[in-house]
């Protein structure tokens, strides 16, 4: 048989006359292929001395099922027995049974489709055989055998956005790849730029959506908030229409279904993904001030939406619908245009297919660092004789979190950043620790032989030969240094936030392999290689003022050149790792995997200290670093840094910090800026943008402003016949005027310019002015008494 090479876009396993099958939609050079494995037996485990417990049950259950005792243990040497069924409805019926009767039940959640393919290490890519069929616009394969490959896609993709009114009765629905470009619109045919296939009504305006993905098949489906909004109101208007929607590839319809507890929407599109812009850009770490498309792509791009406001876009888009439906349709468009382009600049699609090549995790899948661990982790196991626990919810001991030192608050010259390079990943790596290699070394005596495990903290040791996780980090880390040399961005940033999210999923309860030995081993080693750094620093006659999860920062007691700090940070970080290296070979007989690198030189510091306290503030700095055009500085979690200050803070804070850096004196800059702040010339600069993090009625007690003025906004929403806006959460902008905080829409009242000078100005100010002798209120103080 012909081997053929494809790329996992869905998975699905049901139920099918008295057996399973799972359908694997794949992406393949020779177009979309549907594998069909047929007759696959799900399977769970129990322990051998409850086998005639359960068989009894089975029997009582009429389920047809085989016991086969296998040579596996659980994680207490517990031996096992695997029990299979012909169905996933029989194997959860008699898992259930077993639970109800008390009896210990392993791995009985994983997903058959999941643990078909972890168990051939399969990640993304597959290679396979068996028998093809031509069907329409896609081939069917029976009798598969399939295997992990080496194969990269190259995906065919689609934005899609809808237009509605707040009623949520559909207008038009807009269409972006490169196979073709159009929205579909409800209306009457006229002329227009963009390209618009007319319909009659809601329900032609769906069939013909439905008729362009038969037509032009993308494998990927991309928008923002597409899930949650766009396709949530197609499945609620199809279902009011009476159709369904069958965009699936095989004509098959999707399904859409809500979280019980969060109301979070979920999409199942067989052979399509969907992917949402918001949420693949959380997932590979990017951070914005505002979600909102027009903000994301002002960021990104620097263009965005040509309607801004909430209030004039809907009624903007009611007016064009009856008025001038080719700009609505314009408008439609552009918004697909926009995520298209984002994904673009931003790699989302090769980031996702580079973290399912080395994951096994849906294209689609948001987070996912604890499915991506298990893939990886649970094959390996088994192969060593072990099942995996449960979960713990309950009674659940947390590790420490990341080392933070007590800052030294001052002024400073020339400071040094020592950084740990992927400080958990190479104490994984240095000190062997992983779940197996807990179990494995727990069962070996201690003090009779200290070479026979590495010793950890709260209890935990850990096997020297039997262990997979450092290997597994040690395979990532190589990869990402090629792919760095390489210059695969995408692929780079994939395999850091793998290798860094191992920790977490170690340290959380929602990890079947959760052991609070094996994260504290990992955290509580961090403190004493950051303490002990911070010794051997100070023995050079430095001084360290201050320490951060795996940075370092070194004020080298003096102002010195750029390269007279290089050198001086260069002979510190070989100084420690060669003691690193000497102390772990003679004190444990391990390889140090700790690499201390030099990353940055400031050449003015601010620690500051914690407002209204002498102490030293933790995880808040600000530096200046570089010279000439090169020059900036930078702030860490201060105003300048955070949304939830205004820009004049922000503006006020960028000026202040880069006179005192430079040594000049700020005082007719801080009065001046004071009285422009009263006098009005910065109203454009006194919004306040803040989430609401619960629904509006939710809040009881505590009404923090940004409630106070989000209730006004949908007073006067109301009043107006306007769409209700902050009900459900959301971002709100508001100011504080003399009558308290009012929405920035419906403003109505005085600015309250006391408030922003005190809470405001002075913050920012008293955080660096004493460093330099002086004072933010008498510097201002003789400026109010005039107004």
């Amino acid at each position: 048989m012909t081997i053929n090479h494809g790329f996992l876009l869905t998975r699905q396993a049901r139920d099918f006359s008295g057996t399973t099958q799972i359908d694997l939609w794949l992406a393949t050079e020779q177009g979309p292929t549907q594998l069909i494995i047929e007759n696959e037996k799900p399977v769970f485990f129990i322990s051998q001395e409850h086998l005639s417990a359960a068989e009894n049950l089975a029997q009582e259950q009429r389920i047809n099922s085989t016991f086969k005792p296998l040579p596996l243990k659980d994680f207490k040497a517990t031996p096992m027995v695997a029990c299979y069924t012909n169905t996933t409805k029989d194997s959860q019926t008699l898992s259930h049974q077993l639970k109800n009767h008390d009896l210990l039940v392993l791995e009985d959640d994983i997903r058959l489709a999941d643990r078909y393919l972890m168990e051939r290490f399969i990640k993304g890519s597959v290679e396979f055989t068996g028998i093809a069929q031509s069907r329409n616009g896609f081939q069917r394969v029976t009798q598969v055998k399939c295997r992990q490959g080496d194969y990269t896609p190259s995906l065919k993709v689609v934005s899609l956005d809808i237009e509605c009114s707040e009623k949520g009765i559909l207008y038009s629905i807009g269409l972006d790849s490169p196979m073709d470009s159009r929205v579909i619109m409800i209306g009457q045919p006229q002329p227009a730029e963009t390209p618009i296939k007319w319909v009659s009504d809601e329900h032609e305006l769906l069939v013909a959506m439905i008729r362009w993905f038969n037509q032009f098949d993308p494998d990927v489906i991309i928008g923002w908030n597409v899930i949650d909004f766009d396709f949530r109101l197609l499945h609620k208007r199809a279902e009011w229409n009476k159709l369904k929607l069958n965009i699936g590839r095989g004509n098959q319809a999707s399904f859409f279904r809500s979280s019980n507890t969060t109301q979070q929407g979920f999409i199942s599109i067989p052979g399509r993904v969907v992917m949402d812009g918001i949420d693949t850009l959380k997932t590979a770490t990017y951070h914005f001030r505002s979600w909102s498309l027009e903000a994301v792509s002002q960021e990104l791009l620097g263009e965005g939406k040509q309607i801004h406001n909430v209030h004039d876009r809907m009624d903007e888009i009611n007016h064009m619908f009856r008025k001038d439906k080719p700009s609505l349709a314009k408008y439609n468009l552009q918004d697909c245009v926009l995520v298209n382009k984002i994904f673009a600049h931003t790699h989302l699609l090769e980031f996702a297919i580079e973290r399912s090549r080395l994951t096994g995790v849906e294209l689609d899948r948001v987070g996912g660092s604890v499915a991506a661990f298990t893939n990886l982790y649970l094959p390996q196991i088994h192969r060593a004789g072990y099942v995996a626990p449960n979960l713990h919810p309950e009674n659940w001991i947390a590790s420490p979190g990341g080392y933070v030192m007590d800052s030294i608050p001052n002024l400073y010259d020339s400071v040094l950043v020592l950084d740990f390079k992927s400080l958990y990943p190479s104490i994984i790596r240095s000190f062997l620790i992983d779940p197996m290699g807990l179990i494995e070394g727990l069962q070996l005596e201690i003090g009779l032989d200290e070479d026979q495990a590495v010793p950890g903290f709260r209890g935990g040791q850990f096997a020297r030969d039997k262990h997979f996780l450092p290997k597994m980090i040690e395979d990532l880390w190589a990869a990402r240094d090629i792919a760095k040399k390489n210059n695969e961005k995408a692929f780079s940033q994939a395999i850091k936030i793998i290798m860094n999210s191992f920790y977490g999923v170690l340290g959380s309860s929602g990890c079947r392999f959760f052991d609070t030995r094996l994260a504290s081993s990992i955290t509580m080693r961090g403190h004493e290689i950051m303490k002990t750094t911070k010794r051997l620093i100070e023995e050079q006659g430095y001084q360290v003022i201050y320490g951060d999860t795996d940075s370092t920062f070194v004020s080298l007691n003096g102002q010195f050149s750029q390269q007279q700090a290089d050198a001086i940070g260069q002979s510190l970080v070989e100084h420690i790792n060669a003691w690193w290296t000497k102390h772990l070979r003679e004190e444990y007989n391990l390889t140090s995997i700790l690499e201390l690198e030099y990353e940055t030189h400031y050449r003015r510091f601010l620690m500051p200290t914690i407002r209204g306290q002498e102490t030293g503030s933790k995880k808040r700095y600000a530096g200046l670093i570089g010279e000439g055009e090169q020059e900036r500085i930078v702030f860490k979690g201060l105003e300048s840094a955070r949304t939830d200050w205004t820009p004049l803070a922000q503006r006020f804070q960028s000026k202040l910090y880069s006179m005192v850096f430079h040594g000049e004196n700020p005082s007719d800059y801080v009065r001046s800026f004071v009285e422009s702040t009263l006098a009005g010339e910065f109203d454009d600069e006194l919004v306040y943008q803040k989430r609401l993090r619960r629904k509006l009625h939710e809040y009881q007690k505590n009404i923090p402003p940004q409630v106070r003025a989000a209730r006004m906004a949908d007073e006067i929403n109301g009043q107006l016949g306007r769409p209700l806006q902050y009900q459900n959460r959301g971002r709100i902008e508001y100011l504080i005027t003399i009558s308290g905080p009012e929405p920035k829409e419906y403003l109505k009242s005085a600015i309250d310019y006391q408030h922003y000078i005190d809470k405001q100005l002075k913050p920012v100010a008293e955080a660096i002015l004493p460093f330099i002798g002086l004072d933010f209120s008498s510097l201002s103080e003789p400026q109010l008494g005039l107004f």
